[in-house]
């Protein structure tokens, strides 16, 4: 396949991460009303319906700042550009590293998204283990980002275009 098609094609994956997730958030938002959910496996695995006003996983969701709005969304459109960046300086047939940014990338507009238009970010998908552990609600872009920082964790670690580049001992 030429470079053209690879990147349109990896491009293309991060455009539906973006819709897929955008699509699932619209419906939790008129099927599941605020801070409900529906339980689809009991005592593991709920539909939930969250506005996070924080970064991933409710992070700084507390903080009271007036800034914190204007510090997220800088912070996520210094990813996406970075990210968007490094996509399309990077070889394109580097397929773990393309797939891994696309990923990323998708997330990152997803939830931007919802920060600029709503100042909060739907999050809907709940795992826990009966009422001892929980972890933070999410959604598809957040699991988009997630493996894709995981491909590119892989990547770096297992790289073998990396050893093409290292000097012979």
């Amino acid at each position: 396949m030429s470079p053209v098609r690879l990147r349109a094609l990896y491009l293309a994956l991060a455009a539906f991460v973006v819709l897929l997730d955008q699509a699932t958030k619209k419906m939790v938002q008129a099927w599941v009303p605020l801070y409900d959910r529906i339980v689809v496996i009991p005592g593991f695995f709920d539909i939930t319906h969250v506005e996070n006003t924080g970064a991933a996983f409710g992070l700084f969701a507390g903080a009271t700042s007036p800034y914190r709005p204007l510090l997220l969304n800088t912070v996520a459109f210094a990813v996406f550009l970075f990210v968007l960046v490094y996509a399309f300086r990077s070889p394109v047939h580097w397929k773990r590293l393309q797939l891994a940014l696309a990923g990323i990338l998708g997330g990152a507009i997803g939830n931007l998204i919802d920060r600029v238009g709503a100042g909060a970010v739907t999050d809907f998908l709940r795992v826990h283990a009966a009422d001892r552990w929980e972890w933070p609600s999410f959604n598809v872009a957040d699991s988009a980002i997630t493996v894709g920082v995981v491909l590119l964790a892989l990547d770096i670690w297992k790289n073998p275009e990396s050893e093409e580049t290292k000097p012979e001992s």
